[in-house]
C-alpha cells in the first residue's frame, strides 16, 4: 500500500524547495559556478592592467586584459539574468503548487470550521501570504550558494595579494553576522502581528462585501467604518514597527559594507606606502572590496526573505491545520460503493465543541424508497439531523448508517455518489446556467470511478428537468432575451427569420389588440418620435436615443425635413401642459407617466415654460431648444396622452423615415439596423427579432398568449432546443446575483434531480418558491421519486407533508413523535398542535 501523503499544513517550507524542480535548482547550480569565475576574473584584469599592460606600455596586452575583462562582466550580466529567470520560475511553480494543495486542503475542513472563519482569511492566504514564502523557494538554493562562493572566491583571492589586508577588511563580517540576527528576532515578531492583523483586514473586508445588503438597509456606514479603520490603524502602527526594524537590519548593513573601504584605505595605503603592496593590488582590493558589497548585501536580503517566507508560511499553515472531520477518498483506491438508500440511525447525538446539545438520542430508520418529512419550531435541530445524515456534520455519539455502513467511516467520494443536497439558501457558482446545473454530474465524471455508472446529461435530459422543476421557461427566455454575436449561428438566425413571418401570419390577426408590429409604411404608436424616425436600432452611440437632441448630424437633419421647428412646438406644447397640470401636485411618479417629462426634471422645464410666456422659440438659449427636441423625440402617443400628435406631424415624421433611409444607406450604412422583414436583427434580443414589434399591454396573459405562441412556432421550426441551449449559456452572475431566490432554488434543486442519487436531502429547499412551484416539486417527489428514492426532507409549510411515508417533528433537539400524518394527527400530539397552532 502506497504511503499515506502528508497534509500540506504538516509540510515544512524547505520541503518545497525541490518539489517538482530538480532538474532547474540543478541548472541553476551550473549556472552559479560559472558566474562565480566571471565574478572573479575581473578583479585579475584589473590588476594586470595596472601593472603589467599600463606599467610595461603594453598595447596588446591592454587589448587582450581589457577584452577579457569586457567579456566576463558581460557574461555575467547575462548570468545574472538566466538566474533571475530560473528563480522566477522555480518561486511561480511553487507558489502555485502551495496554493493548490492548500486550497485542496482548505475545502475538506469540517463545516464549523467556516463557521468561525471569514472568506477573507482564506483569500488573503492563498492569495497573498503564500506569495512570500514562494519567493523565498525561488532564490532558496540559489542565492545563498551563489553569494557565499563569490564572498569565498573574493576572500581567496584577496588572501592571494595581500594576507593581512585581506583578514584586516574581512574582520567585519563576522560582527555583522552576529548583530543582524539579534535584530531580526524583532523583525519577526512585528511580522507576526503583521500577519495576524492583516488576515483580521482581510476577513472584515469580506464580511462588509458579503454583508452589504444589511450594512445599507441599516445605514450602518459610520459602524462598519470605525471597525474597519480601527484595523486599518493597528496595521499601520504594526507595519511602521515592522518597516523600521527591516531598514535597521539594512541600515546596519550598509554600515559595516561602507567600513571596509575605510580599513582597505588606512591600511593598504599604509602599505603601498611603505613598497610592500603593489598599485595593481591595491586597486584589484578596492574593486573587490566594493564588489563585496553586492553578495553581502544580497545574502541579508535572502536572510530577511527566508525570515519573513518562514514566519508567513508557519502562521498560515497552523491556522489551518485542521483534520477533515471525514476521509475524502478511500485509502485503497477503490471505486465508490454502490448503496441502497436504507437509513438507520440509533442514539444519536450531536454536540457542538461548546458543549451545547443540538441533537439528542435519535432514533429512526428508513427503509429503500421511503420518504420522511423533519417539521419543527425554528431551532428544533431540523436542519441538523438533515446535515448529519448527509455527512455535512460529524455526529458526536450514536450511529447513522447508510446501507449498513456507519456514516462517518464512509468517504466524502461515498456520499456523493448516493446522495444529494439541497440547502435553504443554495450556492450558486459564478458562470452560467449550465454549468451550475451540472456541478454535481461533472464532480463525478472527473473522479475517474469506473463501477459507479455514470454518463454526461444530454439536452434532453437537461431540458426534461428543467421542466420538472418549472426552470424551463426561465432559461427559454434568457435564451430568446440574448443578443447574438453578428454573423453567427446562421442556420438558426435564417430559422428566426421564418418564425417571425410565421407569427405574424398565423397570430397577428389574433394578437392585433395586444401587439403592434413593425411597419415601414405605418406611424408606430406605441413607440417614440425618435424611434419612429429612425426605425432601426443604433449601432453607434451617436445615434443612442438619448444623444439624438444634441447629435450634429441628426439636427441638420430634421432642418433638412423641415421637422425641426416643428418638433421644437411639440415639445413645448409638451412642457406647457405638463407644468400646468403636474406642476403644482405632489411629486408622484404614477402622474408622469402619461409626459415624457421625468420627476426629476419638472423643476427645469418651469423654468423654460416661465421663459416661453416672455420669448419665441428661436429666443430661447441653444440648450433650451435642445431640452425641448429631446422631451419631443420621447414623445410616444401611445403612452403620452397629455397632447395629441397631430395628423400633419405624422405625416411629416413618415416621410422624414423614408429620407433618413436613404440618407443613412448612402453615407454610413452601418450606423443603424434598420427594421427588414427579412433581415435579422444582430442589435435585438431573438425574441425582438420574432417579436418584430411591441407590445400595447402589461396584461400577465396576453404576454403568456404572446409565449405560447413563438413556442409553439419554435416547436414547428424545430429550433426550441437551440433556444433553451443559448439560454443555458446565461451568466448567472456572482453567486447567482442575476438570478432571483426561487431561480437559484429551482436551479439547486434541478442539479440534484439531473444528478439522480438514491438518496435526496432537502433542507426547506423550497422556501423561496411560490405556491405553484412548490406543488409542482412535491408532486414530482410524490411521483417520480416515490418507491424508488429515499427522500429526507425539512419541510417548513405543513401542508405539503401528508403524502410523505413519515413525519418526525422534533423539539429542542429530540424527536418527540414520529409516524404516518394520519397516525400523528389522530392522536392529537405535537404535530396536531404544531399545524393547529400555525393556522
Amino acid at each position: 500500500m502506497a504511503k499515506k501523503k502528508d497534509p500540506v499544513v504538516k509540510r515544512s517550507l524547505n520541503s518545497w524547495i525541490f518539489d517538482g524542480t530538480v532538474k532547474l535548482q540543478i541548472l541553476l547550480l551550473v549556472l552559479i559556478v560559472i558566474t562565480v569565475f566571471t565574478r572573479v576574473l575581473p578583479l585579475e584584469m584589473q590588476k594586470r592592467i595596472v601593472n603589467t599592460a599600463i606599467k610595461l606600455r603594453d598595447l596588446d596586452a591592454l587589448l587582450l586584459y581589457c577584452g577579457l575583462y569586457l567579456a566576463a562582466v558581460t557574461a555575467d550580466g547575462l548570468l545574472k539574468y538566466a538566474t533571475i529567470i530560473i528563480e522566477t520560475l522555480i518561486s511561480q511553480k511553487a507558489t502555485a503548487a502551495m496554493r493548490k494543495a492548500l486550497f485542496e486542503h482548505i475545502i475538506t475542513l469540517p463545516m464549523g470550521f467556516f463557521r468561525n472563519t471569514q472568506p477573507g482569511t482564506a483569500v488573503n492566504a492563498l492569495v497573498t501570504e503564500l506569495a512570500v514564502p514562494g519567493n523565498f523557494v525561488g532564490m532558496s538554493l540559489s542565492a545563498p550558494v551563489i553569494n557565499i562562493l563569490t564572498l569565498l572566491a573574493f576572500a581567496a583571492y584577496l588572501m592571494t595579494l595581500n594576507l593581512t589586508l585581506a583578514l584586516v577588511s574581512l574582520s567585519i563580517y563576522p560582527v555583522a553576522i552576529f548583530l543582524v540576527p539579534l535584530l531580526q528576532k524583532k523583525v519577526n515578531r512585528a511580522n507576526k502581528k503583521r500577519v495576524d492583523i492583516s488576515r483580521q483586514l482581510a476577513g472584515t473586508i469580506a464580511e462588509a462585501i458579503s454583508g452589504i445588503h444589511e450594512i445599507q438597509s441599516n445605514s450602518s456606514y459610520r459602524l462598519e467604518n470605525a471597525k474597519f479603520s480601527r484595523l486599518v490603524d493597528r496595521l499601520e502602527k504594526i507595519r511602521i514597527i515592522w518597516t523600521l526594524f527591516k531598514q535597521g537590519v539594512k541600515s546596519l548593513n550598509n554600515y559595516f559594507t561602507n567600513l571596509g573601504p575605510f580599513l582597505v584605505f588606512i591600511l593598504g595605503g599604509y602599505l603601498a606606502i611603505n613598497g610592500r603592496l603593489e598599485l595593481g593590488a591595491l586597486v584589484a582590493f578596492l574593486s573587490a572590496q566594493e564588489k563585496l558589497y553586492l553578495p553581502w548585501k544580497e545574502l541579508i536580503q535572502f536572510y530577511q526573505v527566508f525570515q519573513d517566507g518562514t514566519v508567513t508560511y508557519k502562521r498560515t499553515m497552523e491556522f489551518f491545520d485542521v483534520e477533515p472531520a471525514h476521509q475524502i477518498e478511500p485509502e485503497d483506491k477503490r471505486d465508490p460503493y454502490k448503496l441502497a438508500p436504507h437509513i438507520k440511525i440509533e442514539d444519536m447525538s450531536f454536540i457542538t465543541d461548546n458543549g451545547i446539545n443540538l441533537l439528542q438520542n435519535i432514533n429512526l430508520e428508513l427503509k429503500p424508497g421511503e420518504h420522511l418529512a423533519l417539521v419543527g419550531f425554528s431551532g428544533s435541530g431540523k436542519s441538523t439531523l438533515a446535515q448529519c445524515i448527509g455527512q455535512l456534520y460529524a455526529y458526536t455519539l450514536g450511529h447513522v448508517k447508510l446501507d449498513g455502513h456507519e456514516v462517518s467511516e464512509l468517504t466524502k467520494k461515498d456520499m456523493a455518489y448516493n446522495m444529494g443536497f439541497v440547502s435553504q439558501s443554495p450556492f450558486i457558482f459564478s458562470g452560467t446556467i449550465e454549468e451550475n446545473l451540472l456541478y454535481s454530474c461533472n464532480a463525478l465524471l472527473t473522479d475517474g470511478a469506473t463501477t459507479v455508472e455514470m454518463q454526461r446529461p444530454s439536452l434532453d435530459d437537461i431540458i426534461e428537468v428543467l421542466q420538472q422543476t418549472g426552470l424551463f421557461v426561465d432559461v427559454l427566455r434568457f435564451g430568446l432575451n440574448t443578443v447574438l454575436p453578428r454573423h453567427s449561428h446562421e442556420e438558426l438566425v435564417e430559422k428566426l427569420v421564418h418564425v417571425r413571418r410565421n407569427f405574424q401570419r398565423d397570430f397577428g390577426t389574433a394578437l392585433a389588440d395586444y401587439v403592434e408590429f413593425f411597419n415601414v409604411e405605418k406611424y408606430m404608436r406605441h413607440s417614440s418620435v425618435a424611434e419612429n424616425l429612425i426605425f432601426g436600432t443604433a449601432n453607434t452611440e451617436a445615434f443612442a436615443k438619448d444623444r439624438l437632441s444634441e447629435d450634429p448630424y441628426f439636427i441638420q437633419f430634421l432642418k433638412d425635413v423641415d421637422l425641426r421647428r416643428p418638433l421644437l412646438n411639440l415639445g413645448a406644447q409638451l412642457s406647457r401642459q405638463t407644468v400646468d397640470i403636474l406642476g403644482d401636485l405632489k411629486p408622484d411618479a404614477v402622474f408622469f407617466e402619461q409626459s415624457p417629462i421625468r420627476i426629476d426634471e419638472l423643476d427645469d422645464f418651469k423654468a423654460i415654460v416661465s421663459n416661453l410666456k416672455k420669448k419665441k422659440l428661436h429666443q430661447l438659449t441653444p440648450r433650451e431648444q435642445t431640452r425641448l427636441l429631446e422631451i419631443a423625440l420621447r414623445f410616444t402617443p401611445a403612452r403620452h396622452k397629455m397632447v395629441r400628435l397631430q395628423e400633419m406631424l405624422e405625416n411629416l415624421i413618415l416621410e422624414a423615415r423614408a429620407y433618413f433611409y436613404e440618407k443613412i444607406t448612402e453615407e454610413d450604412p452601418l450606423a443603424i439596423s434598420f427594421y427588414n422583414m427579412s433581415e435579422y436583427m444582430y442589435s435585438q434580443s431573438i425574441l425582438n427579432n420574432i417579436f418584430f414589434g411591441k407590445t400595447t399591454t402589461e396584461n400577465p396573459r396576453a404576454q403568456e398568449r404572446i409565449n405560447q405562441s413563438i413556442i409553439q412556432l419554435l416547436i414547428e421550426e424545430d429550433i426550441l432546443e437551440a433556444i433553451v441551449d443559448i439560454g443555458l449559456k446565461y451568466d448567472v452572475g456572482n453567486k447567482g446575483d442575476n438570478l432571483s431566490g426561487g431561480q437559484r432554488q429551482k436551479l439547486a434543486i434541478a442539479r440534484i434531480f439531473l444528478k439522480n442519487p438514491p438518496l435526496v436531502i432537502m433542507d426547506e429547499a423550497t422556501s423561496a418558491l411560490d405556491n405553484n412551484s412548490q406543488a409542482r416539486i412535491q408532486n414530482l417527489l410524490n411521483t417520480r421519486f416515490k418507491n424508488s428514492h429515499t427522500v429526507v426532507a425539512v419541510v417548513h409549510r405543513l401542508d405539503i407533508i401528508k403524502e410523505y411515508d413519515k413525519v418526525a417533528v422534533l423539539k429542542a433537539g429530540k424527536i418527540g413523535e414520529i409516524g404516518s400524518y394520519d397516525d400523528l394527527m389522530a392522536r392529537k400530539g405535537m404535530l396536531y398542535e404544531l399545524v393547529h397552532g400555525r393556522k
